[in-house]
Formats: C-alpha cells, sequence, structure tokens
C-alpha cells in the first residue's frame, strides 16, 4: 500500500484506462495483494462469483502464444517485426489476469453474479491505480473461442468476463468528457 492512498472519489475521478504500458513486469504478490482487497466487493449470499488465471512472469510468453494464434492467425507467414506490432497491445502488460465467473442458469442470479464479478474488477482497477499501476479491462471476441476457453483452463458452466491487463505506463490518458447528471437521471 503507498505511504498516502488516494481518496475514494480521487481514485474513481482520476483512474484511467491504460492501452499504452511500458513493458515493465509486474510483482506477482502486489497482484495478489490487490485481489486480496478487491474481494471485498458487494455480493449476493456472498456469493463470490469470480476466480482469476493470472499470468505473470514465465506465463505471459505463455499467454502471449496462446493470444498470437487468435489475434494473428497468420503469423508464421509475417515477419518477427509485424507480429510483434500486432501483438505489442498484449505483450507490453506487466501481468494480465482472466475473471471468469460461474454461468448460472437462473437469470436472477446470473446478473447478481455478473454485476459482483464487474464490482470485483472495478476495485481491482482502483486499488492498482493506487498502487501506481495502470490496467485495462478487455473483452476481446476471442475470449470466449473452444480453443482459448480450453487454453485457459474454463470449465463446462464457466465464462470469462475480462481480460483485466495490468502495467506500469509512462503517460497518464487525458480524460474524457461525461454525460452531465442532468442527461442521465430522471425523476419518478
Amino acid at each position: 500500500m503507498s505511504e498516502k492512498s488516494l481518496s475514494v472519489k480521487q481514485a474513481i475521478r482520476e483512474r484511467r484506462s491504460i492501452k499504452l504500458f511500458n513493458g515493465e513486469p509486474v510483482n506477482k504478490e502486489e497482484v495478489l495483494a490487490i485481489f486480496e482487497e478487491a474481494k471485498w466487493a458487494p455480493n449476493h449470499g456472498n456469493r463470490q462469483p469470480w476466480r482469476v488465471v493470472l499470468a505473470v512472469d514465465e506465463g505471459l510468453q505463455k499467454l502471449a502464444d496462446v493470444i498470437r494464434e487468435f489475434v494473428v492467425p497468420n503469423w508464421k507467414e509475417l515477419s518477427e517485426e509485424e507480429v510483434s506490432k500486432k501483438m505489442a497491445k498484449f505483450t507490453t502488460p506487466g501481468a494480465v489476469a482472466f475473471i471468469i465467473m460461474p454461468q448460472d442458469l437462473r437469470q436472477k442470479e446470473r446478473l447478481e453474479d455478473y454485476a459482483a464479478a464487474s464490482s470485483f474488477i472495478q476495485n481491482a482497477q482502483l486499488l492498482a491505480w493506487d498502487e501506481g499501476i495502470g490496467t485495462c479491462w478487455k473483452t476481446p471476441g476471442w475470449l470466449e473461442k473452444p480453443e482459448f476457453l480450453k487454453a485457459l483452463g474454463v470449465e463446462a458452466g464457466e465464462r470469462p468476463i475480462s481480460m483485466l491487463q495490468f502495467g506500469h505506463f509512462d503517460a497518464i490518458p487525458n480524460d474524457k468528457p461525461k454525460k452531465s447528471v442532468e442527461e442521465f437521471v430522471t425523476f419518478f
């Protein structure tokens, strides 16, 4: 934990999705500490409907090899430089987590579980930001391809809802305008 943590309001307002990581590794213990705190996300019935597959250190290269098959299917025909360029957004994060949740057949529980897992992800993003680690929540189309699910170890009755990248960065993106409260609030 940093010496002086951000206020909740600061963390919410200042956090940015980082898409340009600088390639520095993220310590496995730092990510585990973030998840240790993020697990306090609200969740109905204390189901804690998430599990995480975490790639750090040598696991990152193994993951990059698997992702390459889905992102650059013709990679064997390309130069090393071309493949490297196409894979940059997957090889520069210092850690990657896949958040996996159960696929409850009951709609109410499934929606509650998705909301809880999303809260867990948001907690992780805010906690990482407080530690000076950037994140980006991605949901690429290949995340649900049967071959990728098998490589990730996703079991029957589960589905990944996020590829959460963690990493160090050199620049903070500018904030983007948000709707005014008058645009999304109506009164009963």
